[in-house]
């Protein structure tokens, strides 16, 4: 049985390592205005597409390699800082994305709602800015672990103030907690795109313990989805 008849759906070439994945594996991109070369993160604009995996590291390798013009067999401009562009992208989508969530009330905020919900376990995420202070996150961290009914809740730690300010529209947001429902689950994708896209590991994603006290220590890969021991 060769590869495709492996998985269902259908798969795309990576440009650069010419292995085939699932769309959501990759990055598509496609030539613009002016010949230039466009991320399009969410797979919908017009025209030919060339795919890299989701990858920073691969997109960074692709613009070095040219692999973009051998692709497309065509000449097109490339942003030598390709990747930051796409990262930058993938950050607004996750911000709107949380901002649906917050439209639909799923989105509270403040250090002691946000603790006292995580305590009874009732999150299906829970939001910590990552330029907050090191003992809200601890005791966030605790009260998960208090729960009477321990659940596998995801901590989203890679947006600072500043871009959740944006997200909810008020000021000062350090701690936030998501309601289950298909808003939340719609900004849980995009954050786990997102941190995908960082650690450069396509088929895997990232979960932040908060109860770590050395920050290098915070970040660890897990399996797609929710924290999973």
């Amino acid at each position: 049985m060769n590869r495709r008849g492996l998985r269902e759906g259908p798969e795309r070439t990576c440009a650069l390592t010419r292995q085939a994945r699932a769309p959501e594996d990759l990055i598509r991109f496609v030539v613009g205005p002016g010949d230039a070369l466009v991320p399009d993160i969410r797979r919908k604009l017009p025209g030919r597409g060339v795919w890299v995996s989701l990858s920073a590291a691969a997109v960074g390798e692709a613009v070095k390699r040219r692999a973009f013009e051998r692709s497309l067999k065509t000449k097109v401009t490339v942003s030598p800082d390709l990747a930051a562009e796409v990262d930058a992208l993938l950050v607004r989508d996750a911000i709107q994305a949380l901002a649906m969530a917050n439209k639909a009330g799923l989105v509270s905020t403040g250090f002691a709602k946000v603790e006292a919900q995580a305590g009874a376990g009732r999150p299906a995420a829970v939001i910590a800015a990552s330029d907050g202070a090191e003992d809200g996150r601890r005791k966030i961290g605790q009260a998960l672990r208090r729960a009477a009914t321990p659940k596998d809740i995801p901590v989203v730690a890679i947006f600072a103030s500043a871009e959740l300010e944006l997200a909810l529209g008020r000021e000062h947001v350090i701690h936030a907690a998501l309601a289950p429902g298909p808003a939340t689950e719609g900004f849980l994708a995009r954050w786990r795109r997102l941190v995908r896209f960082r650690t450069n590991d396509a088929g895997e994603t990232a979960f932040i313990d908060p109860t770590e006290s050395d920050a290098r220590d915070q970040t660890k890969t897990e399996p797609a989805g929710p924290k999973a021991e």
